[in-house]
């Protein structure tokens, strides 16, 4: 015998609420072997619980206080032992990015990390071992001072807006010139090696000092950030590329070939120069999100009198008054006036949304979580025409906006599976390349060759295999990707969910809410013989009122206009049969309303025959039914229809055309109205009458045929996302569940966004591709070429050559157009 026990994972694990945070993994591998205990896994969370972790234990072996304990010292000690770190380092560029990052990896205590283009760092660690303090040191000490990752937009004073953001991006790393001082150097190590060259060539009068000291100033130039960048690798005992180019060109120096160790650090600084300033661009696309928000916010006292305070400022109750045209400053509900709202910075959503106010503050402040669409606003939406009134429910820090921009920027940490293809190929690449460049340096004692040309040679053979394009080629593609994404309104997850997104095969829709509307109406009920269609909705609006399930709620609101002057009796006791139903207690007697699957199982009696005709009545029809019942006794049936979305359709015939070869429909209603459905959207499969726990079994067994995407609202849905390849939450804005369960988020209520998002992932998988072949191919092409005789200057023009075209390759994603 097995009994289960179940602990919130944000109490087991504080300040950890994502299920799939790596340190819910370290107590699920430490509570698993322990004596007694037969399994441990995680129940996604729903909209009114977080995740929680499962135990199956034996309690022959453990008593349920005993697995408490273990449970309790387990998380402790994790909590306690591991801590994780996400920081900005400000104007950092690729060739830094992955230095720091190794650097970082030797430092005792440290776990995992990863420093991607973008300066972000990501950092896993042992709080035993180092404190937070000593990374932020070790950091600063390597020329990259960290700043804590914020939504917010840093507040500078007005007259300095204009240089702001120069300054920000590369305040560490440009020099004097900002972030444009790697370029300014490179140029002017080309002016300086083309007046060396002219001052030698075309003036004989001129004296052999003057071209010799622009030769050296062009060095000077041109190795300034390299001969840093080969400090630093030699420090972790690493021979790249910088540290080649540098013995490249003291290796000519020493020959007196000074033009052309100017011209190799001059080809080598303006392809990185280009290469930073390129990335840079897919990074202001990500921090253009967080300076959506304004800075100020205009908020009514209690005494009716106003005031402008910053949004750092603002709590929770506050009211804040929107002007016309104005950015919307929190995350609130509308408590006075009507306007249209422009959503598209947050949800992608391309026409402005009517927002009205809420019928009941107070109702409104009691539900937040569950607010109707067209009153919720969101921060660093815009406002239409009209002057609204918000109140505010989140705090600027937990604001939607301010999540997304926090989930985006660590989403661009996490590496993809071709990356780590890739860092994998590298290490046994790398090694193999130094092996035959020692070989080659030795080539003049077999070879009757001075070791001029043996030393040249070997030099040529290192650049041209040096794997810098193929470093940059994933990373940049990610950042560019989950760039856009987001600004259309879409979060990605990082780099594994884009590639997988782009590799599906099948795509699952829950039904309800997914490619219907959700709001199912009544349309018809039938009474059984002797009860009044009265009585029979008064007593159903009475049961279905006190719960939150999409059909509940349809027959509470639209059944109040079918009861007259009946008056609706007062329910008590609910209780939730989950798939199935609902019962509850009124005057004294059992009230159960369900689907007609619940009748005649589990000990519940059988429909009437009457009854059961009526419900096969409605099932031809098309309609999804429930039938109510007192006692014993079936007072009659209610027929519901929930009507596919507009969007529907199209969506499907889209996503066929992107490549999309199998879509399937999974719902809870009886068969024969899961196909009515299914065929109004266009779909060829439904899967009908299953149970939630018979959903996460059906995407299962379509993960084991092919990669499978399962779309629903990430909140009733999340196991069966969890299940499948790819889990995509509609709806997400404002839905802290749904953006942390799933995989790819779409913040609009809007099925027309997927194609969207399937489709450029399928662009960033192809880009990923064509930028791996264009740097393998460019080795591929350069070793022998060099091997033969090619200079190390064509080596160097094309090997900095092909880095810059992945990383500009990779930008056209930044430019990727969602033809709908």
């Amino acid at each position: 015998m097995t009994e289960k026990a179940q602990f919130d994972i944000p109490l087991v694990l504080p300040g950890v609420a994502d299920a799939a945070d790596a340190c819910v993994e370290r107590i699920i591998g430490r509570l698993r072997p322990r004596t007694g205990v037969d399994e441990v896994h995680v129940v996604p969370a729903t909209a009114n619980q977080p995740a929680k972790l499962c135990i199956d234990y034996d309690p022959d072996t453990l008593s349920l206080s005993t697995v408490r304990a273990e449970v309790g010292a387990a998380g402790a000690e994790i909590a306690s032992q591991y801590g994780h770190i996400i920081w900005q380092i400000a104007g950092l560029h690729a060739r830094r990015a992955r230095t720091i990052g190794d650097r970082l990896a030797q430092l005792p205590g440290i776990l995992e990390v990863n420093v991607n283009p973008a300066g972000l760092v990501r950092i896993e660690f042992e709080r035993a071992v180092i404190a937070e303090d000593t990374l932020a040191d070790a950091l600063t000490g390597m020329g990259a001072a960290p700043t804590e990752l914020s939504a917010e937009p840093a507040h500078v004073p007005k007259e300095e807006a204009d240089g702001e953001e120069e300054h920000d991006h590369d305040h560490d790393h440009g020099g004097p010139f900002g972030a444009n001082t790697e370029l300014i150097f490179a140029m002017a190590c080309g002016a300086l090696l083309a007046a060396g060259f002219a001052v030698s060539k075309l003036w004989d009068a001129a004296p052999v000092w003057l071209s010799f000291a622009c030769y050296v100033a062009a060095y000077g130039f041109g190795g300034f950030f390299t001969v840093r960048e080969a400090i630093d690798n030699l420090r972790l005992r690493r021979f790249e590329i910088d540290t080649l180019m540098l013995v490249a060109a003291a290796g000519a120096a020493a020959l007196g070939a000074w033009a052309e160790g100017a011209l190799l650090l001059f080809l080598f600084s303006l392809g990185h120069a280009l290469e930073h300033y390129a990335l840079g661009r897919a990074r202001r696309a990500i921090e253009a999100l967080a300076e959506l928000a304004p800075r100020t916010a205009l908020v009514r006292r209690n005494d009716g009198s106003t005031a402008e305070i910053t949004v750092e400022e603002l709590v929770v109750g506050d009211v804040v008054i929107v002007k016309p045209d104005e950015r919307i400053a929190a995350d609130g509900f509308v408590i006075k006036g009507d306007s249209a709202v422009n959503q598209a910075p947050v949800t992608g959503e391309s026409i402005p949304v009517d927002k009205r106010a809420v019928s009941d503050p107070a109702l409104a402040r009691a539900n937040a979580d569950r607010l109707d669409a067209a009153s919720r606003i969101f921060a660093g939406t815009i406002n239409g025409s009209g002057v609204i009134e918000l109140e505010v429910t989140r705090l600027a820090s937990d604001s939607t906006l301010a999540k997304v921009v926090r989930m985006v920027s660590e989403a661009e940490t996490q590496k993809s599976p071709t990356q780590r293809f890739t860092d994998r190929f590298e290490r046994v690449f790398v090694p193999a390349v130094l092996g035959l460049a020692t070989v080659l340096l030795f080539a003049w004692v077999v070879v009757d060759e001075p070791f001029r040309d043996s030393f040249y040679r070997a030099m040529a053979v290192l650049v041209a295999a040096s794997p810098c394009a193929l470093a940059i080629a994933t990373p940049s593609a990610v950042l560019s990707g989950v760039a856009r994404a987001a600004r259309g309104g879409v979060l990605i997850k990082g780099g594994a969910p884009l590639e997988l997104l782009g590799s599906l095969d099948a795509i699952a829709f829950d039904k309800t809410g997914t490619l219907t509307s959700g709001e199912p109406r009544i349309r018809e009920i039938i009474p059984a013989s002797g009860v009044s269609k009265e009585e029979l909705m008064a007593l159903a609006v009475a049961v279905e009122s006190l719960s939150d399930h999409p059909l509940a709620q349809a027959i509470a609101r639209d059944g109040k206009s079918h009861i007259g002057d009946h008056a609706v009796p007062s329910a008590s006791q609910i209780n939730s049969l989950t798939g199935r139903g609902v019962s509850a207690v009124v005057d004294g007697e059992q009230i159960l309303i369900g689907k007609a699957e619940m009748f005649g199982a589990d000990g519940v009696a059988p429909l009437s025959q009457a009854m059961a005709e009526a419900i096969e009545q409605l099932r031809q029809s098309g309609h999804t039914t429930m039938v109510v019942r007192r006692g014993d006794r079936d007072l009659g049936a209610i027929g519901l229809m929930d009507t596919p979305r507009e969007a529907a359709r199209a969506t499907i015939e889209r996503l066929h055309a992107i490549g999309i070869r199998r879509m399937i429909m999974l719902s809870g209603d009886n068969q024969r109205v899961a196909d009515a459905v299914a065929k109004q959207v266009g779909l060829d499969e439904a899967w009908g009458d299953l149970m939630p726990e018979d959903k996460v079994e059906a995407i299962k067994k379509l993960s084991a045929e092919t990669k499978v995407a399962m779309v629903g609202d990430g909140v009733n849905d999340a196991p069966a996302m969890a299940s499948a390849t790819v889990g995509i939450a509609m709806g997400a804005a404002g839905s802290d569940v749904a953006l942390e369960t799933a995989d790819v988020a779409l913040m609009a209520d809007d099925l027309a966004h997927l194609p969207f998002a399937v489709g450029l992932s399928r662009q960033t998988r192809s880009i990923i591709r064509q930028n791996v072949f264009v740097s393998l191919g460019v080795v591929a092409l350069l070793l022998p070429a060099t091997i033969f005789g090619l200079g190390i200057g064509p080596a160097v023009a094309m090997h900095e050559g092909s880095t810059l075209v992945v990383v500009f390759n990779a930008l056209r994603l930044l430019a990727y157009k969602d033809f709908r």
